[in-house]
């Protein structure tokens, strides 16, 4: 049987991939330290399951497919606290995050256009951009540089007459790089002056570690046609598994054509859409107790990567990801060797490895991606791990 040339250009999760060699090395036994998978581990609000518990409707019934009146109104309301003004049109609820981008890309790409991405990027991007046609144009960056692109000529020189869109997450996964309110700003501009969509991936907005201060694409009025935010309760309320997001723009004509993707797959879960609008009674007590736990991991992380040879990792500034270089060859064959060959005291561990976060061929081989979504003693363990697998395959390979 023959596939379509879009799913076989699309790769399998460089997050998830190793799975089956972890359930092996489970089934010897170890114990595996996961700083691969984005999954936090702080309590899920109990607003969440009380919504669900309290539902006494005799039928479950299909939601609106634009969403339930009352999640619409708790994100809407949620941005007004943030000053920014939605009408209860510009948002469509969604199967999460990932189906938001998915919509928006099968709205506005053809065959062959080109969405701008700074690399390195989610690799679900370019399965989405993939299978709506499109094709990813990565925007260079370095870990060096601290995978800094919010500079005008850094994107205006990637821009092809095949462009049709900037995608761009703030703070970033899997780098944890934050623009400022200027590159923000130019982005806008450059995405109004060259008449392209600017998609802002933004689930991650409240994990900010410093003085920075996020600005998002939606504080732009004049280029409100140009705009559209992803969003999503996963994160922010450490609620993943629900899978309740947002599709924002105050673009009309492309809400309009969002709205027929939505009514095709009929609705999103109902009981989730009342646990997830619950969710944003939570204030910012609730954001400030997670930023504080997150930030003393993300000082674990560094302290710990600072003290191994040859590692370039600049800190990030937000989100609960990094990006670091090690001193090895090649990321995929040394996260094997860690479930295959190596363990200590019975523990190994696993990272995200670098090379399929770019879309340009051959970078990030030596890099791999860290979650710290993993408890304080936890994560001081995995790290540990992690310096002592990095100092055996050097000297597994040295000796070769």
């Amino acid at each position: 049987m023959r596939f379509s040339k879009k799913i076989e250009s699309c790769n399998l999760s460089p997050i998830r991939k190793f799975h089956p060699y972890a359930l092996e090395a489970e089934a010897k036994g170890r114990k595996i330290y996961h700083l691969n998978i984005g999954q936090p581990d702080i309590a899920t609000p109990k607003e969440f399951f009380d919504a669900i518990q309290n539902f006494r409707d005799p039928v479950l019934a299909y939601a609106p497919s634009a969403g339930i009146p009352e999640y619409v109104e708790s994100v809407r309301q949620y941005y007004a606290g943030l000053g920014i003004s939605l009408e209860t049109g510009d948002i469509l609820a969604t199967n999460g995050g990932s189906e938001a981008l998915q919509i928006v890309l099968q709205c506005i790409l053809d065959e062959g256009d080109e969405v701008l991405i700074p690399e390195p990027f989610a690799p679900n991007y370019t399965t989405f951009v993939r299978l709506a046609g499109g094709q990813v144009h990565p925007i260079p960056t370095s870990a060096e540089e601290g995978f800094f692109y919010g500079a005008r000529d850094r994107i205006e020189r990637e821009i092809t007459p095949r462009t049709k869109a900037i995608l761009i997450t703030n703070p970033g996964n899997p780098t944890g790089a934050i623009l400022s309110p200027e590159s923000t700003r130019i982005i806008a501009d450059i995405a109004w002056e060259h008449d392209l969509y600017v998609i802002a991936d933004e689930v991650y907005r409240e994990f900010v570690y410093g003085d920075q201060k996020i600005v998002s694409l939606a504080e732009f009025p004049d280029v409100a046609q140009n705009v559209v935010i992803i969003d999503s309760i996963s994160k922010r309320f450490s609620a993943c598994g629900a899978r309740i997001g947002a599709l924002i723009s105050r673009n009309k004509e492309l809400i309009g054509h969002a709205m027929k993707v939505c009514q095709g797959r009929l609705c999103c879960s109902t009981l989730d859409q009342l646990g997830a609008a619950a969710l944003y009674s939570e204030g910012p007590a609730y954001f400030a107790v997670q930023k504080e736990e997150y930030h003393r991991r993300r000082d674990t992380v560094m302290e710990k990567l600072s003290q191994i040879p040859g590692v370039v990792c600049k800190c990030p500034e937000g989100a609960f990801y990094l990006m670091a270089k090690l001193p090895i060859d090649d990321a995929d064959a040394f996260q094997k060797w860690l479930l295959t060959d190596f363990e200590d005291h019975g523990d190994t561990v696993m990272f995200a490895p670098g090379e399929q976060f770019y879309g340009t061929p051959g970078k990030g081989k030596n890099e791999i991606r860290i979650a710290y979504v993993l408890k304080q003693a936890d994560l001081e363990r995995a790290m540990d791990l992690l310096a002592m697998g990095i100092q055996a395959y050097q000297g597994r390979t040295q000796g070769a």
